[in-house]
């Protein structure tokens, strides 16, 4: 807890008075023009990642990245990403998974989860990635049982985006062009990232070369 204190104090007189005109705008209204919707992990900072200004990104965090279909039951995400689109008027979804992540390693092996009702259930939502993974380890692929943990992280994020689509809000915003959903998986020790292909159903790199839209406005363009 002291480490905090210190920390704050630290951007109170040091990091805030340079950039005081910027917090005093933000202070009055927030203008992001994306949602990440990312795990509750501690080693994922978005801002850092991305090199974002402070407003920029209007982020949504749980375990696993999950957003469960909508209709189900009022839930915390159904209300943040009907804020993000109808308030904030937000461009692009992002649903970013990433490399090691516990929820999934817990999802491959639910009997680890006995004594943790809560999260069993919770991951009940992204049980499709874990079925579609076993169905692949008991095919015919000779390649199916390697790397298990990263087809789960894969399959989960295009099962969330999947999740994404039967929000009404969403629906109706992706049929007028008005808004984009992209599924993102973030390699923590290699820093890299992947953008799904719906056309390909695959995870490609993003090249650091690559060009990927203006730093501002559309900073994050279509994948």
């Amino acid at each position: 807890m002291e480490s905090l204190i210190e920390g704050f104090n630290h951007f109170q007189q040091s990091v805030f008075p340079a950039q005081r005109a910027a917090y005093e705008r933000a202070a009055k209204a927030q203008t992001p023009h994306t949602m990440i919707i990312t795990c509750s992990d501690s080693r994922i900072l978005l801002e850092r990642i991305f090199c974002c200004e402070l407003g920029e990104l209007f982020v949504y965090r749980n375990v696993g990245n999950i957003v469960p279909p909508y209709g189900q039951q009022v839930t915390g995400e159904a209300a943040a990403i009907e804020y993000a689109v109808s308030a904030l008027k937000v461009r692009h979804i992002v649903i970013c998974g990433h490399s090691d992540c516990g929820a999934m390693k817990a999802l491959a092996h639910p009997h680890e989860l006995e004594d943790k009702p809560s999260t069993a259930a919770w991951l009940k939502h992204a049980e499709t990635a874990r079925h579609i993974v076993a169905h692949r380890k008991h095919s015919a692929d000779p390649n199916a049982q390697s790397h298990e943990l990263s087809h789960l992280i894969e399959e989960n994020v295009m099962a969330q985006l999947d999740h994404l689509r039967t929000m009404p809000i969403v629906a109706a915003r992706l049929v007028s062009g008005d808004l984009q959903i992209h599924g993102w998986i973030y390699d923590i020790a290699k820093a890299e990232l992947r953008s799904f292909d719906p056309a390909a159903r695959m995870f490609s790199l993003i090249e650091p070369s690559q060009p990927y839209g203006p730093r501002r406005e559309g900073a994050l363009a279509a994948s």
